[in-house]
């Protein structure tokens, strides 16, 4: 199989080393704005050759989207238009509700697979691939009954190729979830990291006092905007409607200390415990 990756970046060079090591891709294109991106790719194996959109497409079964969403939702009615009823298109976005709906009237949409890999770090770039990263992770295909017979079975190959557990779900739903699991803690991580950031300015111990528990809560802030904005932008109304509900559970927190009401601390925190039962499953 001849697969193209549109970005060679963290997800889509995971997902070439990852298909290359199972043998699911014989040859692999990379394509990329990015020559200094491409030619990483090409030095750490994770390409074959690098080559410009249309050949890409054109010479490749299988097309992997790999690029932020809002580039991705531009850019996926284009590669469609190139693409033959025998090819397949999926992309890996964060987002879902509108990459699928700005395809849903393309003559070539049965030709595409909604798909989310539920991984991420706060790294980029081809130097970030990891192939083990999406293992026991889960996969999720959207609009399923949108897609063509035999590419929704090409790309549930490729995710249990990944070694991820697949769920199918509608991209409205989609976005509600990840809005809540995801996208919320970037959020609260950007927040807080400004938070300390602002504070350092008067007492420059902060950093030299600080423990693994800050580190791996402020993980998160070090990831791109050139990721993050268009995420947040396409998952705008689900963002803020969990925000919202974030800031009143922060004023619970913070009415609480004022009021010098800790046994109403205590529950708040015990109740914040319940999450370990089902994280722990």
């Amino acid at each position: 199989m001849k697969i193209s990756i549109i970005g060679v970046g963290l997800i889509g060079g995971s997902i070439a080393l990852k298909l290359r090591e199972k043998g699911i891709a014989d040859f692999i294109y990379g394509i990329d704005n990015s020559t200094r991106h491409l030619d990483q790719a090409l030095e750490l194996k994770i390409v074959d050759a690098k080559v410009d959109l249309e050949y890409g497409i054109k010479n490749s079964d299988l097309v992997i989207i790999a690029i932020p969403v809002d580039a991705a939702r531009k850019l996926l009615p284009s590669v469609l238009d190139l693409v033959s009823d025998t090819q397949s298109v999926m992309d890996a976005g964060s987002t879902k509700a509108g990459i699928v709906a700005g395809v849903k009237d393309h003559p070539k949409r049965s030709r595409f697979v909604a798909f989310h890999p539920m991984w991420g770090t706060e790294n980029s770039g081809p130097e970030s691939a990891i192939a083990q990263s999406f293992s026991g992770k889960a996969g999720v295909i959207c609009n399923k009954e949108e897609s063509a017979p035999d590419a929704l079975a090409l790309v549930e190959k490729i995710v249990e190729s990944l070694d991820m557990h697949l769920i199918y779900m509608n991209a409205e739903a989609h976005d509600i979830h990840t809005a809540y699991i995801s996208h919320i803690s970037h959020i609260t991580s950007y927040a807080l990291a400004n938070t300390v950031l602002e504070k350092e300015r008067e007492e420059d111990t902060i950093f030299q006092l600080a423990s693994s528990g800050f580190s791996s809560t402020v993980r998160l802030a070090k990831s791109h905007p050139e990721m993050w904005v268009p995420i947040f932008k396409q998952n705008k109304e689900n963002v803020l409607d969990v925000l919202n509900e974030h800031i009143t559970q922060l004023r619970k927190f913070k009415a609480a200390l004022e009021k010098e009401n800790y046994e109403y601390l205590g529950e708040l925190i015990t109740n914040a415990n319940k999450i370990r039962g089902i994280l722990d499953k």
